[in-house]
């Protein structure tokens, strides 16, 4: 089976598109990160980082749907080089996702690093899992201390993946990581002004 990301995607219309528009040349053109059958180094490394996604799947109806999934940082697993799974946490209760993947289990990812303005897109084949019958995948899956109330796991079995260019992606920093890079300022904020209390105090002793 082939991994060809792109390729999954060129039905007619799109080619028709792309030669409309001097697009890309599916028979020709050579991708700039080439699409592979497993997940590699760098795919794990950014996953692992990650702390939420956006996951598309398609209704019975024909309309798509995309949701935003969230949870602790690495709460989407690598289960093997093929596989990846995560815990559903309880959240509005409507299961649009849930019921698509009963009819289609053929979903959509993408996983973004606004930081360092990154994008990881993934096709997947995605299945419902009942964790009070898998203690081993639950084990894999669950965050010890995550406020979230975990419903199910879901496992994400790889079709294809590849990587988008950065050009149009706004960078946008995360609260952690401001705070990560301001320790050094606060710690040295803090220094100065212990040492202007000090001084502030050997001025009032002095003028008495």
């Amino acid at each position: 089976m082939g991994y060809d990301f792109v390729q999954r995607l060129s039905t007619p219309s799109v080619r028709a598109a792309c030669a409309a528009n001097n697009g890309i040349d599916f028979d020709n053109d050579e991708p700039q990160d080439r699409p592979s059958a497993t997940f590699g180094e760098r795919e794990t490394l950014f996953i692992a980082e990650r702390d939420s996604f956006y996951l598309a799947s398609a209704s019975e109806s024909g309309w798509p749907y995309i949701q935003h999934r969230g949870g602790p940082t690495g709460f989407l697993v690598m289960l093997d080089d093929t596989t990846l799974g995560f815990a559903d946490f309880r959240g509005n209760r409507q299961y649009i996702t849930l019921g698509n993947i009963a009819a289609d289990d053929r979903v959509a990812l993408f996983l973004m690093d606004y930081t360092n303005r990154r994008r990881l897109k993934i096709l997947a084949h995605m299945t419902e899992h009942d964790l009070s019958k898998e203690p081993e995948l639950t084990a894999k899956l669950i965050t010890p201390g995550y406020r979230g109330k975990p419903e199910r796991g879901f496992t994400l079995r790889l079709e294809a993946f590849d990587w988008n260019c950065p050009q149009h992606i706004t960078q946008r920093i995360t609260m952690p990581e401001i705070e990560v890079a301001t320790e050094a300022l606060r710690t040295r904020l803090a220094v100065l002004e212990a040492e202007n209390a000090q001084l502030r105090a050997a001025a009032e002793n002095a003028g008495r």
